[in-house]
């Protein structure tokens, strides 16, 4: 290799390494050499003393307005004023206490049959019900269609499904404690309209919401627990494995089963 050969390949290589370093742009014409001397700026003759400005009058400050009331706090004077389903969807419509109305698509209320007696209550809409505006309609939807149809239950003859959340969270991540408590009111105000004789608590999330506790889901499950629901008084509550943990995790479709037929038999034992 040529000498100037060697030159163009350092000077790429320099090239190369200030690209790498960012230095892509150049804002001069010339380089700024760093290295010259520098004049040292002239003395500018000292400013005149300016006179002390006259004293401003002392003025009060201003009130600040009342803060609009917590979240939280509006969440349960909302759904307290509710007085049927109608006027809840629309005040959880209207609520504003939260970011994820601003990231739906669509307002995940609920449906079934209100006079069955029994409700199931899910975590929180995934894409297919936001999209649709329906809750469990995706694939754990469906597959929790096929469970509840394997000892006699349907969403159209024998009970109503809703969420914990009215709205997807973003990217169908887990809800967090703070949104689960945040629409609580909501739902508890849900289930007092609806009055149902019992509760079946679909997923952890669910589970922990209504029943309180450090306990995960799978020591929540196979066994009845007490929720109180103003009104109501303490209503029998099922928690069972939400099915899109079933997809992921077939081999626990067996004590998803045995939750169902603890549900049967309760219900057989029931009097009407």
């Amino acid at each position: 290799m040529g000498v100037m050969e060697q030159e163009k390949s350092a000077f790429a290589a320099a090239l190369a390494l200030q690209c790498a370093w960012g230095a892509d742009e150049a804002l001069m014409e010339s380089p700024a050499d760093r290295l010259a001397v520098r004049e040292a700026p002239s003395r500018a003759p000292p400013a005149r003393p300016t006179p002390e400005p006259a004293p401003r009058p002392i003025r009060a400050a201003p009130v600040a307005p009342a803060s609009a009331p917590p979240a939280l706090a509006r969440a349960e004077a909302l759904a307290e004023a509710a007085t049927d389903l109608a006027a809840l969807k629309a005040a959880i419509a209207a609520f504003d206490g939260s970011p994820l109305r601003e990231t739906a698509t669509n307002l995940v209320f609920g449906e079934g049959i209100t006079e069955a007696g029994l409700m199931l209550i899910g975590e929180a809409p995934g894409a297919d019900e936001d999209r649709a505006g329906r809750p469990f309609v995706g694939a754990s939807g469906q597959l929790l269609d096929r469970m509840f149809a394997s000892v006699g239950l349907s969403r159209e003859s024998n009970f109503y499904i809703t969420n914990i959340l009215p709205w997807r969270p973003p990217g169908n991540r887990t809800p967090t404690d703070a949104e689960v408590a945040l629409f609580l009111p909501f739902l508890r105000r849900q289930v007092a309209l609806i009055r149902p004789k019992r509760l079946v608590l679909v997923g952890g999330v669910a589970a922990k919401g209504l029943i309180g506790g450090k306990e995960g889901i799978t020591r929540l499950r196979g066994r009845w627990h007490e929720v109180e629901i103003a009104g109501l008084g303490r209503l029998p509550a099922l928690p069972t494995l939400h099915p899109a943990y079933l997809l992921r995790s077939p081999a626990s479709k067996r004590e998803a089963w045995a939750d169902l037929l603890l549900l049967r038999r309760m219900l057989d034992q029931a009097p009407g």
